[in-house]
């Protein structure tokens, strides 16, 4: 089910981390730190969006307002925050990865 909702990306944009010129071990670069990880949970809460609208896919509801307009805006908000939760409380591993990948490419560069 594809909706016209999405979760809201971090304040920093993964390029913007990479291309960042501060250096690690400054506040600046904790700063930096805490923006990486926000930008790597909000990944994983969007995929796991992605993954939770594709199951609800093809699901009307029951009751009297199954299958209504507002029933399927309501499920993108209730995945949306399933998505969110989530990957707050861990997720499934790919904020993890995805921040090391930053880490290691924001060192790189410096």
């Amino acid at each position: 089910m594809a909706s016209g909702f999405s979760i809201a990306p971090p304040g920093l944009s993964p390029l913007e981390v990479l291309n960042s010129t501060q250096t690690l071990g400054t506040p600046a670069a904790a700063s930096t730190k805490t923006k990486a990880h926000a930008a790597a949970q909000n990944f994983e809460a969007v995929f796991l969006n992605t993954m939770f609208e594709q199951m609800s896919t093809g699901i009307d509801g029951d009751g009297p307002f199954g299958g209504s307009g507002a029933t399927k805006v309501w499920r993108s908000f209730l995945t949306d925050e399933y998505a969110k939760s989530f990957a707050k409380a861990g997720g499934i591993g790919i904020a993890s990865h995805v921040y090391q990948s930053l880490m290691a490419q924001q060192e790189a560069r410096s």
